[in-house]
């Protein structure tokens, strides 16, 4: 995988024609995952890939976006992201190695679903401008392939909300867990958003919570 930095080249964001064909080899790959351990295993390799420096700068990246979040809802939701993409991370790679995929021999739920999503995460990764405020020179579409491999494993794997329960949301509302059903406030009200995982997860929306 060409990790961080992305050379840019003639692709039509100005990423090189190598990274459009790379991620869309992986998402068809990923889709084409019939049970859960599968595709938590084929998720797993693809994380493998990215290196410490890689890492580090997404990491950094996350700091920078929760940064122009207002006070003090910034503190609230910190660990909540540093939970949703780094927990989840270290999760998956633990799951990985102690062989608990070998295990999971359940059918994927939604086929269709899941082929819907790793086509949006295709278009997803090359949406953002090749330049940003943060790093210009570390800007990459694998930056947005982690998170939607996160979420991937989060969503159709362990079955549960895309965003970590208790995460709060402006407001005062949380995504809650009643009994393994998983409630969100914003599930139902990011439809019109390009590129949202909130379209594919689980969760059902806060107000039809009884």
């Amino acid at each position: 995988m060409g990790m961080l930095p992305t050379v840019p080249g003639n692709g039509p964001t100005g990423y090189s024609v190598a990274d459009y064909t790379a991620i869309r080899d992986i998402c068809e790959h990923l889709k084409a995952s019939s049970t859960k351990g599968e595709l938590a295993e084929k998720i797993a390799r693809e994380l493998e890939k990215y290196s410490v420096l890689a890492l580090q700068v997404i990491c950094g990246r996350l700091h920078h976006e929760v940064e122009h979040l207002p006070s003090p809802y910034r503190e609230a939701v910190r660990p909540f992201f540093i939970q949703q993409l780094f927990g989840a991370h270290h999760q998956i790679m633990l799951m990985f190695r102690n062989g608990s995929f070998w295990k999971m021999r359940e059918t994927l739920t939604d086929q269709v679903l899941i082929s819907e999503y790793f086509l949006m995460v295709q278009k997803a990764c090359f949406s953002r401008e090749t330049q940003s405020d943060y790093v210009p020179g570390f800007n990459s579409p694998y930056q947005g392939l982690f998170y939607f491999l996160i979420a991937a494993f989060q969503m159709f794997v362990l079955e549960g909300p895309g965003h970590p329960v208790g995460m709060p949301f402006p407001g005062g509302f949380r995504v809650e867990d009643h009994n393994g059903v998983y409630f969100c406030p914003v599930r139902d009200k990011e439809k019109e958003v390009p590129y949202s995982i909130c379209n594919f997860c689980p969760a059902k929306q806060t107000d039809t919570l009884k």
